[in-house]
Parts: C-alpha cells; sequence; structure tokens
C-alpha cells in the first residue's frame, strides 16, 4: 500500500520498527535504578484474570515507567514544574527523518555525541526529525541494565545545533541524552526545548518538540533519509511508551 507524505511516497506495507517491546522477563531493558515491569492478571478473590487459570479473557494489570522501561517518547514536560502532556504536545505523527549513526568520543571517562559529529553526519540537511544510532550497535541494547553504567550522551552543544537546525523531534538509542549523574542540569534537554527556566517557562520553549529514547535500530538499516511515524499511547502525562516507525523513500 503506498501512501504520499508531503509530496514523498513511502510503502506502508514495510515498516521498519525502532521501537523495543516491553515486557516482565529479563530481556526488558532497565534504566534509573529500578526493577523490571510487572505484568499481572488481576485477582479478585478465588478469580484470577487468566484463561490458563480458568477465567473468559485475559486481564492484566501492568506497572512501568515509561522513562526507566524501554523505548519512549517525551515532552518538555519532563523537565518543567508546569505540567505538560506528551498526548497535548505532539498532535502530528509523520515527519522526514535522517538516521545516523555515530561512534561517541572519549572525554576523560565519558562517551559523548559532540556537536561536530552531529554536523558531519548532517551534512546539511535539516530534517523534522534526527534518529542517533550510536556505535558499536551492540544487540545488548535490548535488554541491557543501564543503571550506575554512566551510558554515552550528547553534549549540550549538539542539542543546541539540533535545535538551530529546526530539527523537532530527537530519536536516540540512549537511556537519556544528558549524562546519568549530572547533579539535574538536564543540559542537553533544556538546550533542545530551549528551556531557560523550569520554573517559569520561556515564551520560545518549544512545546511541540519530542525526544525519544531507548530506540533500537538494526545494522541492516542505512543510514540516510526517511519518514518517520512516531506512534505514543494517549497518556496525559510527560512521556508515553512509544513506537516510532521508520519507512523508506520510494525513488
Amino acid at each position: 500500500m503506498k501512501a504520499t507524505i508531503n509530496n514523498i511516497q513511502i510503502d506502508l506495507s514495510k515498516p521498519i520498527d525502532i521501537s523495543i517491546p516491553l515486557s516482565n522477563t529479563d530481556k526488558n531493558p532497565i534504566a534509573w535504578y529500578i526493577e523490571k515491569p510487572e505484568i499481572n492478571p488481576v485477582v479478585f478473590g478465588d478469580w484470577i484474570g487468566s484463561v490458563e487459570k480458568g477465567a473468559s479473557t485475559n486481564f492484566n494489570n501492568i506497572f512501568f515507567n515509561p522513562h526507566g522501561h524501554g523505548t519512549h517518547t517525551e515532552c518538555l514536560g519532563h523537565i518543567t514544574r508546569e505540567f505538560y502532556s506528551i498526548n497535548q504536545c505532539l498532535k502530528q505523527f509523520f515527519f522526514t527523518a535522517e538516521l545516523i549513526s555515530i561512534e561517541p568520543e572519549s572525554v576523560n571517562d565519558d562517551l559523548i555525541i559532540t556537536r561536530r559529529q552531529i554536523e558531519i553526519a548532517l551534512n546539511g540537511n535539516a530534517p523534522e526529525a534526527i534518529v542517533i544510532r550510536t556505535l558499536p550497535n551492540l544487540e545488548s541494547k535490548k535488554y541491557k541494565n543501564y543503571s550506575k553504567t554512566n551510558p554515552p550522551y550528547l553534549a549540550d552543544e549538539a542539542a543546541t545545533f539540533i535545535r538551530e537546525m529546526g530539527i523537532q523531534h530527537l530519536l536516540i538509542d540512549l537511556p537519556s541524552v544528558d549524562r546519568e549523574k549530572d547533579e539535574g542540569k538536564l543540559l542537553a534537554h533544556k538546550a533542545f526545548w530551549n528551556v531557560k527556566e523550569v520554573n517559569n517557562l520561556n515564551d520560545d520553549a518549544r512545546l511541540n518538540c519530542t525526544i525519544t529514547e531507548m530506540i533500537y535500530v538494526e545494522d541492516v538499516i542505512h543510514d540516510g533519509s526517511y519518514i518517520l511515524n512516531l506512534q505514543i499511547a494517549p497518556f496525559e502525562n510527560d512521556a508515553s511508551p512509544s513506537k516510532p516507525i521508520l519507512f523508506m523513500i520510494e525513488e
């Protein structure tokens, strides 16, 4: 099935899923010092919400944290005193996107994605969304426990450059665009959303822009231009589990 987005033709029958599924197993990625998600049937007295246990339906409760349990998309409400919901901030779902691969640079004890690396990889392109695959692209990204590992992160100058390029949506295969322990500075988050003061939001803060973290882009997917379909669950929360899908651009 073909579709045309912004005068670009794509084949909807060939989606490229770059999300990591959420499960209650050890194969679920974890960050921020929490345990794996819980998915359990509801129990009312002797009744258990499981067909295997004799119920007519499967009826599960799910306990999870969108920031720490896999692919999620967040709005600037993640760092502001005033409440902003991803469900209210993200109102469009198809975007031009550029997939780039970057090996973070070693700086002291950190691995950092720099402004210069982003600038070279984009090569003058200014898509609506940028998808960053870090190298080496280990399979363990899909199930790793990132807590207390000081993962690579994005320099705030790189986030500023992405904002200045007019890119509205930033997707990355790391648990955060910021350093795991940064004393609450969140410099890359603030630079991307142009948030100058979290207690009194400036008028030019980027309300319609999003950050998606903990994606996974298979090696067989080549760097280049795509159409992104950014799917979220309609949570009235700063973040939601999400399912970003890439589509190759038809010639």
